[in-house]
């Protein structure tokens, strides 16, 4: 789990920065802040469906454990 924290940490952060540095009319912000806020929201909720569909398989499987 804290290798899932931490990915989901580094996109918030990166996100977050992205937000703050395009708010302030940064030039080294880039033009596609707001396409890497989507992509990073993406990644972040797909990396949670992920974890909950292995937790629930690998939960079934080590209740059929004898």
């Amino acid at each position: 789990m804290s290798m899932m924290w931490f990915a989901v940490s580094y996109l918030l952060h990166r996100a977050r920065w992205q937000g703050t540095a395009t708010r302030k009319g940064d030039p080294e912000a880039g033009a596609l802040s707001l396409e890497w806020l989507v992509i990073a929201a993406s990644l972040v909720v797909a990396a949670g469906i992920a974890y909950g569909i292995f937790h629930a398989a690998i939960e079934s499987e080590v209740s059929n454990l004898p």
